[in-house]
This record gives structure tokens, C-alpha cells and sequence, in this order.
């Protein structure tokens, strides 16, 4: 790699860290430090990140594309818990931590995302008390996003899941674009995928949606929040 590719690469890096909300406070040198010890790859469709049980990868930030973390049955159903898109970090536990990863990642489109291993997160944390409240934060977060899984898996509808989970659109854009097909929001509601087109087709019947291909907009809000319970 010429140094000049280098220096664009360590230049993204750098970018990426920064707009993430774990380091923004860093200073610049700090910043730089951190930088010089992640890396950048590339990744195309349907491709495997890292695996449920293996040595911890890191902690993950996407820069372009979209990416699930899921986890498989002993009969090879997937279940996917997180869609996740541009900005979004991922494997947060086992960077922490050091320990295995706690799911699968795979891409569902073409991926670029910059990899911060254990030791340097560690001491960015250290280094910066802000930097250590932000992860606090960010793991409580988490916890409330899985405990409303749970309680919306156990307690409503599929209709009432889809409303949800199409609602969460308006709020986090890595929950639409590029690979987020039926499969995959079927995967991520523990449904078929026939399921999903059937709810799909009510929705629209009743106007508070359009479904265009695989292209999904919200036309009546109003209407999905009845339908969502909320």
C-alpha cells in the first residue's frame, strides 16, 4: 500500500472513531493513538464477520452498510437480534470484556467497518473518564432494547411486532435500506418470512402503509401506532 493510501486509510479510521459517541470527547492525539491501533475492512454481501464462541474480534464500527447479529437454533434457525447500519457499533461485550463473542455478525450488503481490539478500547477508557460513562450508558441501553425483545416475543401479536418494528424505521435508519429484506425482519421477529407478507399485506389494506418490492413506507402513522399498541 502506497504511504499515501495509508495515509487516507488511517485518515478514515480516525473519521469514523471520532463521529462514533464512545470517543467523540477524545483529543485529537488521543484520537490519533487509538486510531493508528484499529483497522478497516471490507466486506462483500451475505459474508460472515466473525462467529458465535470464537476469540474475541474486537469491537466493531460500521461505516457503510448494514450488518445482523444473530444467533442459530440446534436445527439451524436463525434468529436475528440486532439490524444494524452506519454508525452503529457491534461485539461491544466481548471488546469489554475479552471473552468470546457473544453472537454471529454477517453482512447483508457490501460493508466497510473499522475493528478496535480489546487492549486499546481498555485504555481508552482509562484514559478518559467521559469515554467510560458513554459505554455505561450505551450498555444500559442494550439491555433495555433486549428486555423489550423479550417482552414483545412473549407478549403481542406478529401484527403488533411488524407495527413496531416498522415504527423503529422513523427512528433508526439501520432498520431500512440495502438488505433489510422480509427474511431478515422475519428472522429478527422469530417468524417465516410468508408470515411477514401476509402482515405486510394487511397493513397496506388498511392504508398505513405502502409496499413497493422490497421498499416499505409508513403512509398513516397514526394507524400504525394503533396497530403497534403504543
Amino acid at each position: 500500500m502506497a504511504i499515501t493510501d495509508q495515509a487516507a486509510a488511517r485518515h478514515r479510521i480516525t473519521r469514523s472513531l471520532r463521529r462514533h459517541q464512545f470517543f467523540k470527547t477524545l483529543p485529537d492525539r488521543q484520537l490519533e493513538t487509538l486510531s493508528a491501533q484499529a483497522a478497516c475492512r471490507t466486506f462483500t454481501a451475505n459474508e460472515v464477520i466473525f462467529l458465535d464462541g470464537g476469540p474475541c474480534a474486537g469491537m466493531w464500527i460500521i461505516g457503510e452498510g448494514r450488518v445482523k447479529i444473530y444467533k442459530l437454533s440446534n436445527d439451524g434457525s436463525e434468529h436475528i437480534m440486532r439490524l444494524l447500519g452506519p454508525g452503529d457499533s457491534f461485539n461491544d461485550v466481548a471488546a469489554l470484556d475479552g471473552g468470546p463473542n457473544p453472537a454471529n455478525a454477517a453482512t447483508l450488503s457490501a460493508v466497510t467497518a473499522c475493528t478496535l481490539g480489546h487492549e486499546a478500547l481498555m485504555a481508552a477508557i482509562m484514559a478518559d473518564p467521559l469515554v467510560a460513562q458513554t459505554v455505561i450508558q450505551l450498555l444500559a441501553r442494550h439491555s433495555r432494547v433486549l428486555v423489550q425483545q423479550i417482552e414483545d416475543l412473549a407478549l403481542y401479536s406478529v401484527t403488533t411486532r411488524l407495527a413496531r418494528f416498522l415504527l423503529q424505521q422513523t427512528e433508526n435508519p439501520s432498520l431500512s435500506g440495502p438488505g433489510i429484506t422480509r427474511a431478515a425482519i422475519a428472522a429478527h421477529l422469530a417468524v417465516t418470512p410468508e408470515t411477514v407478507s401476509r402482515a405486510l399485506s394487511s397493513m397496506e389494506k388498511s392504508g398505513a402503509i405502502s409496499v413497493d418490492r422490497q421498499a416499505i413506507a409508513i403512509r398513516r402513522e397514526d394507524l400504525l401506532r394503533l396497530m403497534a399498541l403504543l
